[in-house]
């Protein structure tokens, strides 16, 4: 019997890791290790019954579908509108216009149908743009996915994924959870979230450190914490293998890498 995966396309902050301008003990560390390597946030949603969700379009989305063998797309998630989540729009063009040959449902920041609409005019016809809102659940497949509230300055969105058995919160961006949206993943199974800053957390109203995360993990419930959005060259740089020594005496936490996955 298939089951319903969730895979994460890319597990970095904005930057990438390593970045082509750093040259941190992390980022040579990924250098020299392309399976420490970190592609920009995004992640996909593969129904059992079939369909692929498309949860946020980064600058590496051409990589991250090629990397995972996903050749097909049926819907697109954009949860706010930051360079490093929606850059890989304008890939979509080609697949719609030469394969798919009808337009990808597109659900977007509802406060960023201007800017879409001004970046990439020419996806209008390619993407049949609805704007999301908050607490309005959809079914994708079996599936049932809800979009929450996050704290990220501009209208951000996590997703509550759940398949009747397991739930799974995702929130690459956003500095702690505003209240109602701590109760909806109190006890999911998977908090997957936004551990931006190793150390000093120079953006705490937007983002969060590792150990901020985890506490947040702990606040809510939740079985597993898995810390995402890595930049490790932030405040303080430190090794993939500093930072996993780091938290292993969390054994509910642990770190997000590009390509895992998670079955729902």
């Amino acid at each position: 019997m298939k089951e319903t995966v969730f895979t994460i396309l890319g597990s970095s902050a904005g930057t990438g890791v390593p970045s082509f301008f750093c040259g941190c003990c992390a980022c040579r560390e990924a250098g020299n290790d392309p399976a420490l390597a970190r592609s920009r946030s995004g992640a996909a949603l593969v129904a059992a019954n079939g369909g692929t969700l498309l949860i946020d379009a980064s600058p590496d989305l051409r990589g991250q579908l090629l990397r995972e063998g996903i050749k097909e797309i049926d819907q697109v998630f954009l949860t706010h509108w930051h360079y490093d989540h929606f850059g890989g729009l304008g890939e979509l063009e080609y697949y719609v216009r030469l394969q798919r040959k009808e337009p990808l449902g597109f659900a977007f920041p509802p406060s960023a149908e201007g800017e879409f609409a001004a970046a990439f005019p020419y996806l209008l016809d390619c993407l049949s743009c609805v704007p999301w809102e908050f607490g309005r659940s959809f079914r994708f497949g079996d599936i049932c996915i809800t979009p929450l509230e996050a704290n990220h300055g501009c209208e951000t969105a996590g997703l509550l994924i759940d398949s009747g058995t397991r739930r799974l919160a995702y929130f690459t961006d956003t500095a702690g959870l505003p209240e109602t949206t701590k109760k909806a993943v109190a006890e999911v199974d998977w908090l997957i979230c936004d551990a931006t800053f190793h150390d000093e957390n120079w953006c705490p109203d937007q983002h969060m450190s590792v150990n901020q995360a985890i506490e947040l993990g702990r606040e809510v419930g939740a079985r597993q914490t898995v810390l995402t959005h890595l930049a490790l060259h932030y405040a303080r740089p430190i090794t993939d293998e500093e930072l996993r020594s780091q938290i292993s005496r969390h054994p509910q936490v642990s770190l997000a890498y590009d390509g895992m996955r998670f079955s729902l």
